[in-house]
């Protein structure tokens, strides 16, 4: 066989055991910045949109003391992704 083609081969499995490993690295919960990080956002809008009700999450224990942060679930974040913020709560 070619060494040309082996590298070609090799760098396909490569390439396909990488896409394998980062669908096995999906989280389940996500803290704000990730999300803020993941849809190119401010952490600081990520917090205000889990605060007005704009996305579903839920404080969680940090151990860091008494205070708790939003934690975004991925089901969430898909969801934003394809289809947006919700709708703002008109009080």
């Amino acid at each position: 066989m070619d060494i040309g083609i082996i590298y070609e081969k090799l760098n396909r499995i490569e390439s396909t055991l990488q896409k394998l490993l980062d669908q096995h690295s999906t989280k389940e919960y996500y803290s704000t910045s990730e999300v803020a990080e993941f849809l190119g956002k401010s952490e600081f809008t990520v917090r205000e949109w889990c605060r007005n009700g704009r996305v579903w999450a839920c404080k969680r224990e940090t151990g860091r003391g008494v205070s708790k942060e939003w934690m975004i679930a991925n089901e969430e974040l898909v969801r934003i992704q394809n289809e947006g913020l919700l709708p703002r709560n008109v009080i």
